[in-house]
């Protein structure tokens, strides 16, 4: 049992049977009756607990997608009303949610457009309406990107109960392929409407469970389960991805240091971190000769591979590059 959950094994049983009965469709309706009182208290932790279980037991995908959403919808006002710490604004989890907000109001603001389509008739207008709207919101995926680079590693290392992000990860995929064949839907000479409101629908219940789940269940988790440290060096790596909407402004303290870059014995790389040795034998297995020269025009250094373009002995160290033969052969790493 992970010390960063909350829960104690009757309630995890109590509701485990109760998934299984729900999973192997036995009439739940007597047994949650009968159980009301521990569902009205479930809180996040216990539900991380719970599909982590259900995904141990290796049910097919699709299937437990849908009976994670029954117990979800079951769990819906316990959750929703649990008091749940809120991020701050220089946290990463805070412009997730400002940037899911963004994407909820940009789908809620398409309904009447959709509605119309359907009592009104489909026309031009509304396609071409819709196809627009839908066609900006590839950026969707970035939020899901940066939660499956940034969030699940810190997730997976910090939690044993960590496998409801497989469950998320999947109903990710599910929304982005849902984003791409609307607008084909919307572009096709043959317009159809049933198909349009099929995977539209399922858009909208997804990306609207993800949300939900993010900020009721993922995020108030994180912010007391996950180190201060970590939690802002998310906010950090976040810098490298793109976001849908709404980008934090990171000021990134200087690195210039030697003891930010030589530690423990290895060499940090920024995205990384290797041995003098591991970092040798990369430079030598590449199939190049590697020069590299200073701000000075001076080699400081040359890779051995294997198989050579031309022979080298460390007797050029510290010449000036200028002075060098053959510069068209190797390849020139210069730092300016």
């Amino acid at each position: 049992m992970s010390e960063f959950t909350n829960h104690n094994d009757k309630k995890i049983n109590k509701l485990l049977e109760l998934s299984e009965i729900i999973i192997n469709k036995n009439k739940p309706a007597e047994y949650v009756k009968a159980n009301m009182d521990t569902i009205d208290a479930i809180m996040p932790s216990d539900v991380i607990r719970l599909i982590h279980l259900l995904v141990e037991k290796n049910y097919d995908m699709t299937d437990l997608k849908k009976h994670v959403s029954k117990l979800l919808n079951l769990f819906y006002k316990a959750l929703n009303n649990y008091p749940i710490v809120k991020p701050s604004d220089d946290d990463l989890l805070y412009y997730l949610q400002q940037n899911s907000e963004q994407m909820m109001a940009d789908l809620n603001a398409l309904k009447p457009i959709i509605k119309a389509l359907n009592l009104e008739g489909v026309t031009d207008e509304r396609k071409a309406d819709l196809l627009e709207a839908f066609a900006k919101m590839d950026v969707y995926s970035r939020y899901f990107t940066i939660k499956e680079n940034v969030l699940f590693p810190i997730i997976e290392k910090y939690w044993e109960d960590y496998k409801c992000v497989q469950i998320m990860w999947s109903i990710q995929d599910d929304i982005r392929s849902y984003l791409k064949r609307i607008p084909e839907l919307l572009s096709a000479d043959e317009f159809d409407l049933k198909e349009f409101n099929v995977v539209s629908s399922k858009m909208y219940f997804d990306l609207g469970a993800i949300v939900f789940r993010d900020n009721k269940i993922l995020f108030p988790q994180m912010l007391i389960t996950i180190p201060k440290k970590d939690m802002e060096a998310m906010l950090i790596a976040s810098d490298d991805l793109e976001f849908p909407f709404i980008k934090p402004v990171i000021e990134k303290e200087s690195d210039a240091n030697e003891e930010h870059f030589f530690k423990n014995g290895t060499v940090n790389l920024g995205t990384g971190a290797m041995s003098p040795e591991q970092l040798s034998m990369v430079f030598n297995h590449l199939p190049v000769d590697i020069t590299y020269v200073d701000e000075h025009d001076s080699v400081k250094y040359f890779s051995t591979p294997k198989h050579r373009i031309f022979p080298r002995t460390t007797a050029i160290i510290g010449r000036k590059v200028s002075n060098c033969t053959r510069q068209r052969v190797c390849m020139w790493l210069k730092i300016l």
